[in-house]
């Protein structure tokens, strides 16, 4: 039986693809995409069907079985490390209590390269201790993927490019294969592809998939 899945961050690198390779698999007869506006993607992918909320009071969810959540920022963009935690941590944490409260079995992330709740480093450390969080949600199967610098097109998105992704397509060159494959930069399509893949396919328990196995 078709599945349904919650999808939040539609709007990112990675969530833009998330988004069309769930509506494009049979698995999923419907995708809700949680959103902060409306955007003119959805009406191309008939599967999905937005719900525009606020992620600092989310709503009850529609039933759903698997949740997929691609919420991200960087400090310079948020701000402030504090407005950054909001959306790399409290965010992505309320998404998977809400989605778990939806009756959801599994739950899929994508966190970051370097992801450790001890860290001394900030944004290590917020992206490990949300690993923690949700993996104490009572999930039977968590995916977590940790991609290394991401590689996509932002202007698309309407979005500012980032520096280290601007590096980060410079490397994607004859120089590329010099890099160890745990640090490359990865395509956005092949994170979100590893990770519909994985969530499909998830034994119970945590499972976390390194920036070296997310490139296709």
């Amino acid at each position: 039986m078709a599945k349904a899945a919650i999808l939040a961050g539609a709007s990112g690198l990675t969530g833009r693809e998330l988004a069309r390779l769930l509506s494009e698999s049979e698995a999923y007869a419907a995708v809700h995409s949680l959103v902060r506006r409306p955007s003119a993607d959805a009406a191309k992918l008939p599967k999905v069907v937005e719900h525009v909320v606020n992620f600092d009071e989310l709503p009850a969810l529609p039933a759903c079985d698997d949740v997929y959540v691609a919420l991200g920022t960087t400090i310079k963009v948020a701000g402030s490390q504090e407005a950054f935690r909001r959306v790399d941590h409290d965010y992505v944490v309320a998404v998977a209590r809400a989605g778990r409260a939806a009756s959801a079995a599994r739950l899929a992330i994508v966190s970051a390269l370097g992801a450790d709740a001890t860290s001394r480093v900030f944004y290590n450390r917020v992206k490990g201790e949300m690993q923690a969080a949700v993996t104490a949600l009572g999930y039977e199967s968590v995916i977590i993927v940790q991609p290394s610098l991401l590689v996509g097109d932002r202007e698309a998105l309407g979005q500012p490019t980032r520096g280290g992704e601007v590096w980060a397509r410079r490397l994607l060159g004859p120089v590329a294969s010099l890099i160890p494959a745990g640090f490359r930069p990865v395509a956005a399509h092949d994170v979100a592809l590893a990770l519909v893949r994985a969530t499909l396919a998830a034994a119970p328990g945590t499972t976390i998939i390194p920036s070296r196995d997310l490139h296709g």
